[in-house]
């Protein structure tokens, strides 16, 4: 049986790698599928305009597409054209995946109260890119009702070093820290596999998170702490800054408890196991 993954990115190759190791054979769609570790077999594609070849064999589908820039044709084109390219392509081969999972983004929700969220919780995207995210999850649903959106928070690990270089470059501390949420790649990754193997019927949304939402600033005094660099200052001057990019993300308290009443498993439950693992020489460049 076939593992399809359209959208083999940083995640969804190390969805693939998974798969792999446990005996599957996956294909991984991507624009240059060259690119792709050999444990995947590559199919180059752009699903924003070419519908895929799907394996007569397929069994679980996983769509992990991002866009290329943060601009609403760039979201449309991939989110809603790629996406409906794929669903075609699955009819037009006559192929009845056993599982979809959609990986979404808990940016649907623009929640600024600092306020617990769920999946009870309605979605309330801002116009433009996050409510074209929302318009795929819909489109999903609408045609194959069984499948699942999986909604990540902003995710971080190897290569994605973003926080730690600011706290080495003297980042200060903002006037109005607010709530953030997170999961490591890895953790999201092996959500993926879990919902998709597990014997039980996944529910159609889970949120992606992990156990502690936490302020901002609390995250850069502990790697500071953890760096061995002086606690950063408050930066009354870079507040207009830190305030837009505090607004991006909204205000809230994700929770994974469904997730977890699946029985999985975090290997960073919360930012301290994983950016300590990142520090410790596993995927982080250093200077």
């Amino acid at each position: 049986m076939t593992v399809l993954i359209a959208g083999c990115g940083d995640l969804g190759t190390e969805v693939g790698l998974r798969f792999a190791r446990l005996g599957h054979t996956v294909v991984g769609l991507r624009r240059n599928a060259r690119l792709l570790p050999p444990e995947i077999t590559g199919q180059s594609i752009d699903l924003s305009v070419e519908k895929p070849t799907i394996p007569p064999d397929t069994e679980f589908v996983v769509v992990a597409i991002s866009a290329g820039s943060p601009t609403a044709l760039a979201y449309r084109t991939t989110y809603l054209d790629g996406l409906r390219n794929l669903l075609d392509a699955l009819n037009e081969a006559q192929v009845t995946p056993r599982r979809v999972l959609l990986v979404s983004s808990t940016a649907v929700y623009d929640v600024n109260d600092g306020s617990r969220v769920d999946e009870q919780t309605p979605a309330n995207p801002k116009p433009g890119t996050d409510s074209i995210v929302l318009d795929a999850e819909r489109m999903l649903h609408s045609r194959l009702p069984a499948a699942t959106v999986l909604r990540l928070a902003g995710i971080y690990g190897p290569g994605r070093e973003r926080l730690i270089a600011q706290v080495r470059a003297g980042a200060g501390l903002s006037a109005q820290s607010r709530h953030t949420n997170r999961i490591h790649r890895d953790d999201a990754a092996a959500a993926i596999v879990h919902l998709l193997l597990r014997s039980e019927q996944p529910a159609p949304l889970y949120l992606g998170v992990d156990n502690e939402p936490v302020r901002s600033d609390e995250v850069l005094t502990f790697l500071a702490a953890e760096l061995g660099l002086p606690e950063p200052a408050l930066n009354e001057s870079d507040q207009p800054t830190r305030t837009r990019e505090s607004q991006r993300g909204g205000d809230k308290l994700l929770s994974n408890q469904l997730l977890r009443d699946t029985g999985f498993i975090f290997s960073y439950p919360t930012y301290r196991e994983g950016y300590r693992a990142m520090l410790a020489g596993r995927g982080i460049r250093h200077p």
